[in-house]
């Protein structure tokens, strides 16, 4: 399949770009710097906001790997309804790294993560904007989109085991009782729902085995 990785040089991004690769499919990153590259692939340099319907109208599947900087989280916001508005009236599927902020800790899906009091602080910017950009998504009904969200502990450092547990909106632990994944599983399960397409329109979860 031929996929376009947004944000190719970041931590989840370059764990994707390596999966997708190990799997025989055509990648293409869309970066801001071709030097921060570490994986082999061919590469455009353009800015998230300059990317128009003709540059991904090509592609199978666009990941939205995105990370908005420190005192910029709004981004979260602007970038995703940017990516789903030139993808409108293609056939081309959205896949989008999201958070856990926005998964739920009880079965009535009252209460977000990011609604406990134990929440960290100084992670409330992104998770909640990045739930309001999961917010606005749920409700484009003329685009083919996908949205992950990880376990609360999104681990760089974790081994790649190969096995994740799916769930759907409500924050899930493996079997020790963590809420945990490391991007390797993450980049896993993310190209195994590029490759089954089994929840178009809608939001999963991940965790660890």
């Amino acid at each position: 399949m031929k996929i376009a990785i947004i944000g190719a040089t970041g931590k989840a991004g370059n764990e994707i770009t390596k999966e997708a690769i190990r799997r025989g499919h055509e990648v293409t990153g869309f970066i801001r710097n071709k030097n921060k590259l570490k994986t082999a692939i061919k590469a455009i340099e353009k800015d998230i906001f300059a990317l128009e319907t003709t540059d991904l109208a090509e592609f199978d599947v666009v990941v939205d790997a995105f990370n908005a900087a420190p005192g910029e989280e709004r981004l979260h916001q602007t970038s995703l309804k940017h990516l789903s508005d030139i993808l409108k009236g293609t056939e081309t599927r959205l896949i989008v790294v999201g958070g856990a902020g926005s998964l739920y800790v009880n079965q009535e899906e009252t209460i977000r993560v990011m609604d406990t009091p134990d929440f960290p602080k100084a992670y409330l910017p992104t998770a909640s904007n990045m739930g309001e950009a999961f917010d606005t998504l749920q409700k484009e009904t003329a685009i083919n989109w996908t949205y992950i969200s990880p376990a609360a502990f999104f681990n760089p450092d974790g081994e790649r085991t190969g096995e994740y547990k799916v769930a759907k909106n409500i924050l899930t632990v493996n079997e020790a009782g963590n809420s945990e994944i490391s991007y390797a599983d993450y980049a896993i399960a993310l190209v195994d729902e590029i490759e089954n397409a089994a929840h178009q329109n809608e939001r999963f979860s991940v965790v660890s085995k």
